[in-house]
């Protein structure tokens, strides 16, 4: 091994590098050695990987597979496949360790890995360990001698034959999906077909490049041909999806984003009508009327930190039955697995939708909405983000508010709030802003401005 050893690429919810650079293939074999060292040590014998559409994937998945079987564990490769299908697996086949292989939103040189050892997703230490035995060299536990057996699958058929058996829509719908060449592909255009709506598909073809636009549906620019087409078609509704197809995002025929956490209201209250006083998590970028929402439909409302795998863990330890996150990771407890997935996420939005006597646009717009600001960012040097946080934690003063530092710095005022934190998968600040008017905002902000040219006068506030 050199002497450089990526360290950055093991992050807080999964393992992301450039190809060929920060992920190499000697380095994904060793990954692999140490996720079958990971599996064995939890009595776990075989492995599912599948992977997104990324020119990489096939070559990396190879060599993953190389790695994971020189431990003696057994892999079953499903081949193409959104993350979530990924996940399906697992629960559907009774092989609980799976591997996505998948770069997520990032560009189309990164790939990576999302990890679930015996039902447990792989975050912070867990991650930390996989990279430690790689780094002292510890994490070969079987000789060649004993190769794990390789096996392919293929699922997504059962994939899809489970939701359809279970959505079941009221009303056919009107809709524009738009995979932005990501694997939803695979799956999306088949699976609301056959829920029997009137699909226009744009971007369906699977392709590494994203020649079109970039498939990351928190990013309004990123939405602006499905808002073209949803209005040309004259569609109800508009679904956009990431590049793996684990996140959601909606836009009305009116033109109007509605965030997934206005997505939740509904959702929570459709899973209240069934479990009453229910238990929802949400993350610290979702809007404090969620909370309100849920409370008001007799929900237990719990806010935790940001990254699916976290979220993830908080579902399995408190038996919550729905949770979402700001950026589009919707996960069903409820007549679902617990998973993030955009395509079933959107199929229970098809299902709940079609039921009501209002058009979709009007049902969005009756929700309790607020002023409040994009996901705003500080670029930083990689690790430098980390640092200047605990700093502002330090420094933070907000006697009249309710401050909560489990994931940044969150500040709940009676009129609104401001949010800093540092992402977990690239060396920015997350800032966003809420608040019941104009006034309000700008004071908050104002609040959050002060607190970060107080710290350090050389970083510039986005706002």
């Amino acid at each position: 091994m050199s002497e450089y050893f990526p360290t950055e690429i093991f992050k807080a919810y999964d393992i992301r590098g450039i190809v060929d650079k920060s992920l190499t293939v000697d380095m994904t074999y060793q990954i692999g050695q140490s996720i079958g060292t990971e599996a064995i040590v939890n009595d776990q014998t075989v492995v599912i990987i599948g992977r997104d559409g990324r020119l990489s994937g096939l070559k990396l998945s190879k060599v993953l597979a190389d790695g994971i079987r020189s431990t003696g564990v057994d892999v079953v490769d499903i081949g193409v496949a959104p993350t979530p299908v990924v996940y399906f697996a697992a629960y559907h086949l009774g092989i609980p360790s799976c591997v996505a292989i998948t770069g997520s939103h990032n560009p189309p040189d990164y790939n990576g890995f999302k990890m679930v050892i015996d039902g447990m997703t792989l975050s912070a230490e867990r991650i930390q360990t996989i990279r430690q035995r790689i780094q002292d060299k510890s994490c070969i536990l079987a000789s060649s001698e004993n190769l794990g057996t390789y096996s392919s699958r293929e699922i997504i058929p059962e994939y899809l034959d489970t939701i359809v058996a279970d959505v079941k829509p009221a009303r056919q719908i009107k809709l524009v999906i738009d995979c932005g060449n990501g694997v939803a592909g695979s799956v999306a255009p088949e699976l609301f077909e056959r829920l029997g709506c009137d699909v226009t598909t744009l971007y369906g073809e699977v392709d590494g490049n994203f020649p079109n636009h970039h498939p990351d549906p928190s990013q309004i620019e990123n939405l602006q041909d499905l808002i073209q087409a949803v209005k040309d078609q004259g569609a109800e509704l508009g679904f956009a999806f990431d590049g793996d197809g684990d996140r959601l995002g909606v836009v009305t025929a009116d033109g109007d984003v509605i965030w997934p956490d206005r997505q939740m209201i509904l959702f929570a209250r459709d899973v209240l009508e069934r479990n009453p006083s229910a238990e929802i998590i949400y993350d610290v970028k979702c809007s404090r009327t969620l909370p309100k929402e849920i409370e008001a439909a007799g929900g237990k409302a719990t806010m935790w930190r940001t990254g699916h795998s976290f979220i993830k863990g908080k579902l399995k330890e408190t038996g919550a039955q729905l949770a979402g996150e700001m950026s589009g990771h919707i996960f069903f407890k409820e007549r679902w697995y617990g998973f993030d997935d955009g395509s079933y996420a959107g199929a229970r939005l098809i299902e709940l939708l079609s039921k009501m006597d209002q058009s979709p646009s009007e049902v969005f717009n009756a929700l309790p909405d607020t002023i409040n600001t994009p996901e705003l960012r500080i670029e930083m040097q990689e690790g430098e983000h980390y640092r200047f946080m605990d700093e502002m934690i330090e420094n933070a003063s907000f006697d009249d508010a309710q401050l909560s530092t489990m994931d940044g710095i969150r500040v709940d005022f009676e009129d609104g709030f401001g949010l800093i934190r540092p992402s977990n998968t690239t060396p920015i600040l997350v800032l966003r802003f809420e608040a019941d008017d104009t006034a309000a905002l700008e004071r908050i902000q104002s609040r959050f401005r002060a607190l970060i040219t107080d710290t350090r006068a050389d970083v510039v506030p986005p706002f």
